[in-house]
């Protein structure tokens, strides 16, 4: 049997910050369990790699600071380069509700600590990205420290970072059951590979989040949902530094890398297949359509079926990060739920749990709002924000 301070569940990026902090922080004996084979088995490889401040709320845009921070440390702290690049994200606003929730929005940036976040106009709007159709569009948000990162590198460079300082990765190792003692704690995590003796536990398993919670008997109001990615053939219509540019009224989003462009578009996920990460070809072809009418220089693009792919998301009620001791089992730590921003959240996310677990609370930035608990408070305001 194995010894463990820490057994983390899930070695995506979110587990792979949270092991790398905690053993930062001192913590010794620090065991990281996942199902798959190798890195990058999970979601965090399936992700667009985008990174943005421009959220609406505090919360969120703080996260992003204080991962901005990491992302710019992360050559010296960690070893390797995260792909940081500041590309900028443009948010397109087609009608006054949506032109409004921009504005309500970058108020809430500016107070926040975004002052770079900006409002333009269409004249803008044609200087930041010339290939846009502006017929249509009224205003819209812009930020350039927003922009792009590498999901791999930063998923990598931790688990390289977390082995430096003596982490454990257990590969090909499903959680299976758990046993639980005196006070609800765990003292017994179950895997495929074996038994781990804990003295807590860290769910880090992003969209499977809810069932490894299941397995404790904790309820965690985690789901999976599907998110499609359609990629051209390589092509040179538009620039790898154009920004991500965003239609709020239906979430359309594009980007360039690798030379290819990158289309994107949410939608519901498979009845009864929550699970599922196959791609829709009528989905393709309505977000390929989208992308000519809104963008005319892509009438010339070609999508690459074979290059397509779907992931999954890890969904909270209100689309925020899930962070702390889950009620009821007070060595078992919560960080789940990001919502689709996880990638570009977990170095925050991994830095601030290593504190609550380490000192009882997160001291670099309140994480009041992201509690466990939020969702049984009389009167919870659970409703997702627009960005």
């Amino acid at each position: 049997m194995i010894r463990a301070s820490a057994a983390v569940i899930g070695a995506g990026v979110m587990g792979a910050s949270a092991a790398y902090h905690l053993a930062r922080r001192g913590w010794r004996d620090v065991h990281v369990v996942d199902r798959s084979a190798a890195a990058g088995g999970g979601s965090t490889s399936r992700a667009t790699g985008g990174f943005r401040a421009q959220f609406g709320t505090a919360v969120n845009v703080r996260m992003s600071l204080l991962a901005r921070d990491a992302l710019r440390r992360f050559p010296e702290e960690i070893g390797c380069d995260p792909g940081y690049v500041k590309a900028g994200y443009l948010w397109l606003a087609r009608s006054e509700p949506e032109r409004e929730a921009l504005r309500a929005a970058l108020h809430v940036q500016h107070e926040s600590g975004l002052p770079e976040a900006t409002e333009v106009g269409p004249a803008e709007i044609l200087g930041l990205n010339p290939a846009v159709d502006l017929g249509g569009i009224l205003s819209g948000t812009y930020c350039p420290s927003d922009g792009f990162l590498s999901p791999l590198a930063i998923l990598n460079g931790y688990l390289d970072a977390s082995a430096r300082l003596g982490v454990s990765v257990h590969w090909g190792a499903e959680v299976t059951g758990m046993k639980r003692g005196g006070e609800g704690r765990i003292t017994q995590v179950e895997t495929s590979s074996g038994t781990i003796s804990v003295d807590v536990v860290v769910n880090a398993a992003g969209p499977w989040a809810g069932s490894v919670a299941a397995i404790a008997g904790v309820p965690l109001p985690v789901t999976p949902l599907r998110r499609q990615a359609a990629a051209t053939f390589p092509c040179d219509l538009l620039p790898e530094r154009m920004p991500m540019t965003i239609y709020v009224g239906d979430g359309f989003h594009l980007r360039v890398r690798d030379g290819r462009i990158l289309l994107l578009r949410p939608t519901p996920g498979i009845p009864g297949r929550p699970f599922d990460t196959s791609v829709d070809p009528e989905w393709i072809e309505d977000v390929a359509r989208i992308a000519r009418e809104r963008v005319p220089v892509l009438r010339e693009a070609v999508v690459d079926r074979g290059a397509c792919w779907a992931g999954l998301y890890e969904m909270s009620p209100d689309h925020h990060a899930i962070l702390g001791p889950a009620p009821g089992c007070p060595n078992l730590y919560l960080i789940n739920g990001s919502s689709g921003h996880g990638v570009m959240h977990a170095p925050a996310l991994g830095m601030l749990l290593a504190e609550i677990m380490t000192d009882g609370r997160a001291a670099t930035l309140d994480v009041e709002a992201l509690s466990p608990e939020r969702f049984t408070r009389a009167g919870a305001d659970v409703r997702p924000e627009l960005l």
